[in-house]
């Protein structure tokens, strides 16, 4: 029983690595590049996960008020994280349907976000200022 719980242990913790690597690798870059979310910089639309960067950052000022402005679901990545870690030990149903709530959570906020909020700048559709269509645009020797 000991052996096989320090197993377990081994595992998560090097699941965990691998997460916090990954996280730090993204800060690393968005640092150098000053490019805060690669996807709105390329196509110039918003993932639904855009604003979660931000709204860490006031939870760790404990401004909460501005990180619900940035990203209601700001809290969700750390249950998910965990959901994760321990998905070896949740029947496979429950974890399949824990999956499904946290992605079916960030489509729709993300989705009234794009529709029923037109005038913030956190989530926006503008193709046009994307890295991918200004480069087509240069390319062909369009200038507006």
């Amino acid at each position: 029983m000991r052996k096989e719980w320090s197993g377990t242990l081994r595992k998560w913790k090097s699941d965990i690595e691998a997460i916090v690597i990954i996280i730090c690798f993204y800060l690393v870059l968005e640092m150098v590049l000053g490019i805060t979310c690669p996807i709105k910089f390329l196509t110039g639309v918003s993932d639904a996960g855009c604003g979660m960067s931000r709204a860490w950052m006031c939870v760790l000022r404990m401004d909460f008020k501005t990180a619900f402005y940035y990203h209601p679901l700001w809290m969700l990545p750390v249950p998910a994280v965990l959901v994760f870690v321990i998905r070896g030990k949740l029947p496979v149903r429950v974890y399949r349907i824990l999956v499904t709530i946290f992605v079916s959570a960030f489509i729709i906020v993300y989705l009234y976000r794009m529709f029923f909020m037109p005038d913030q700048d956190i989530v926006v559709f503008r193709p046009s200022e994307g890295f991918i269509w200004r480069t087509v645009r240069f390319i062909s020797g369009f200038t507006k």
